[in-house]
Order: structure tokens, then C-alpha cells, then sequence
């Protein structure tokens, strides 16, 4: 969630960033340095090959984003400094909102929490994602405020899109979700086996599900590639990122992509500037050392949020410093396009014809970071359409 340069974009093939590629890059790559305290971002720049639209509007904040092969678009909103009134929902043809996949799952409340269960109630959703399978998935790490973890809350759900049912819950325990943690964003194997899922929190991992068997395993547990980057500051336009006793935000492994092959995995911590690969079989092998040793620096990128690979092999990483997308070069991340009104992007999802959708999630203009600020914050959903 947080930080790019500027300029313009340039292609990335999926071979570009395959895992030789990767080891190339990061046998030339130096120690990543503090990025110097960035401009504010234009007002808008669309000198690349997008237009940024606004979608949709929303009265409470949004984080994830994911559309169907068919079109449909998903939305969900954490319980982060509101107890919000929907987690997930699909935005319809008139821009209404609709709690998905109904009305039971999103009825959880922080003021209700002990007259509901968590275990079939979505309790503060991160991550939406859609599969090619027909199945959307929901990622709810399950600690409003990214506070204590509920009991029996984390999970990973995967609902039918053809039926809109609930067809099958992921439980993670205290061995995955312990308290501190916070599970950020998930992305699944092509095979339909495995899903990767990022843990921000205290902990810092990335966890391999075994979707078949309803496993997980924590990898590359406390690995620096996971944790947050000494010396790293975010900044935001200028303004340096920070709670109101000083507290600078520490965030570990978040933004995940995977290559279209499913054979290489993509991770960035949000504190941090470097770009990280490995090659996925190790990361799903049953010897943890096998990961350990297999990680890939791939370069220094630059505060990412959001990673998204797309249909045509191009890594993108959402620049909350900034207020742009940027693209992987195999060398930097390059601005496609900067737009104020990208107030921190976040998540994005690629759409069937190329269109690539992207939250502004206004994070740092939280009351986390900004004494008085509303507990209530607006958001927006874009749409980056190529020129």
C-alpha cells in the first residue's frame, strides 16, 4: 500500500519476468537505499497507454477489488476505524451496491460480536479475488482495527459464482493466524490446488493453502524477505506516514502476484522497496528450507500496496507515494500513469478485455495517521482503460 517514481511505461513479457530473468536482475541489484520524499503527484498524467475513469463511489472505505471472467465486479470493505455495513458486495449495472454472496454473511457487527458466530460471518475482509474456475474468493483475516484477532474468524472462502453459495471455507488456526497477524491478499495456482497468501502482521509470511485438503502452512516465516525494510519511511506526497504518537507504519508481506504459468511468485512488503520472487514449487514443498534458500531479490522497486500480474505478462504495483500504477520493467518500476485521485490505490483486478480496476483507498488520510480525521472515510473504485 504505499510508494513509485514517475515516468513512462514500458512492456514487460511474462519471460521477462520468469525466474531466470529474476535471478539476473537480482545478481546485479544493489542494497536498496531510502527513496528521497516525492513531489506531489500531478494532478493527472495519462502519457501512457491508460485513461483512468472513475467507476464507482463508495461512502465507506474499500481495499480489495475483483471482476469475473464474465464482467461481474466485487468490492469488499474492512472493518478497519468503522464497524461497516457490508464486507463484501457486488456493485450492479446502476453502481448499487449488493451484499454478497447475501445478507447472513455480511450481517456481522463489532457491537454484535458475541451474539454472532465468526465462523460463517464475514468479521474484516482484506481481499477479494476471481478465479478462472467460476469461484470468487474472500481472504478475512479477521481482526477489525488490524487489532486482535477473533477467534475462530480467519478464513479463506470460496463462493460459486454460477449458484452465488458459499461453496467452501479455508479455517486457519492460531499456527497460521496467530494473534498479531493480518492476512493481506491471496492469489491462486492455475492448477486449482494452491492458493498463497500474504501476512502483513506482526508475524510476516506468506502461507501455502492446499485447497484440495484445507491446509496451510506458514513459509518464509520472519525471512527478511517478508518482514518490513529497515530504513524504510513511507511517504505520502511529501508528508511522511505516521501515527500521532510518532509510531511510523510497519507493515510486512503484502502485494502478491503470480505469473500466468503459476510458476513463479511475486511479493513486496509494504515497508520496503524490494521486489521479491521464488520459484512456487519450492515455496509448496514440504521441506521449508527449500523456500529459504530460494528467494529471489529481484530489485528495487519502490512502497507498493497492491501487485497485479496481467493476461499479457506485465507485473504492476499500485504507488501510494505518489498516487500512481507502475509497471516492472525487469530493471524499475515505471509510472504507467499518475493521477491525484488515485489517493492511495490499492488493490487492482484485470478485466477480460484488458481493463485493469483499481481501489483508492485513502489509507493514509485514516485517523490512524491524521488526528480528527473522520472514522467514516469515502473511497473510490477506478478503471484504468487502455488508449
Amino acid at each position: 500500500m504505499v510508494h513509485r517514481r514517475c515516468m513512462l511505461a514500458a512492456g514487460l513479457t511474462l519471460a521477462m519476468l520468469g525466474t531466470g530473468a529474476a535471478r539476473r536482475v537480482a545478481a546485479q541489484s544493489q542494497a536498496p537505499a531510502q527513496a528521497p520524499a516525492q513531489a506531489m503527484a500531478p494532478l493527472a498524467s495519462q502519457t501512457g497507454p491508460f485513461r483512468l475513469q472513475e467507476a464507482n463511489r463508495f461512502d465507506h472505505q474499500a481495499t480489495g477489488v475483483a471482476v469475473s471472467p464474465e464482467g461481474r465486479i466485487f468490492v469488499n470493505f474492512p472493518r478497519w476505524t468503522e464497524d461497516a455495513p457490508v464486507s463484501v458486495a457486488e456493485i450492479g449495472k446502476d453502481g448499487a451496491l449488493k451484499p454478497y454472496p447475501d445478507e447472513k454473511w455480511n450481517a456481522w457487527r463489532n457491537t454484535a460480536a458475541s451474539k454472532l458466530s465468526a465462523r460463517d460471518h464475514f468479521v474484516c475482509v482484506q481481499s477479494v479475488v476471481a478465479d478462472r474456475r467460476g469461484n470468487l474468493w474472500v481472504l478475512d483475516p479477521a481482526a477489525p482495527g488490524m487489532d486482535k484477532v477473533v477467534s475462530d474468524g480467519p478464513k479463506l472462502v470460496r463462493i460459486d459464482l454460477a449458484s452465488n453459495k458459499v461453496a467452501q471455507v479455508i479455517r486457519f488456526g492460531e499456527d497460521v493466524a496467530l494473534q498479531g497477524s493480518y492476512l493481506n491478499d491471496v492469489r491462486l495456482h492455475p492448477d486449482g490446488d494452491t492458493a498463497f497468501v500474504t501476512d502483513s502482521g506482526a508475524r510476516g509470511s506468506i502461507v501455502v493453502v492446499d485447497l484440495q485438503k484445507g491446509r496451510a502452512m506458514p513459509r518464509l516465516d520472519g525471512h527478511p524477505s517478508t518482514q518490513p525494510e529497515k530504513g524504510v519511511e513511507i511517504s505520502v506526497n511529501g508528508e511522511k506516514l505516521q501515527r500521532p504518537d510518532g509510531r511510523p507504519l510497519q507493515a510486512a508481506s503484502d502485494g502478491i502476484a503470480l505469473s500466468e504459468d503459476g510458476r513463479t511468485l511475486f511479493w513486496q512488503a509494504l515497508t520496503g522497496r524490494t521486489l521479491y520472487s521464488i520459484d512456487s514449487a519450492a515455496l509448496m514443498s514440504d521441506n521449508q528450507d527449500d523456500g529459504a534458500r530460494k528467494v529471489v531479490k529481484v530489485g528495487t522497486s519502490c512502497v507498493a500496496d497492491g501487485l497485479l500480474m496481467s493476461r499479457d505478462g506485465q507485473l504492476y504495483l499500485t504507488s501510494p507515494e505518489d498516487s500512481s500504477i507502475k509497471v516492472w520493467t525487469g530493471e524499475r518500476a515505471e509510472p504507467v500513469i499518475a493521477d491525484r485521485r488515485l489517493s492511495w490505490p490499492d488493490s487492482m483486478a484485470e478485466a477480460s478485455d484488458g481493463t485493469i480496476y483499481v481501489t483508492a483507498s485513502h489509507l493514509h488520510e485514516m485517523p490512524w495517521f491524521r488526528h480528527g480525521a473522520p472514522t467514516v472515510l469515502p473511497t473510490q473504485l477506478f478503471r484504468l482503460v487502455r488508449s
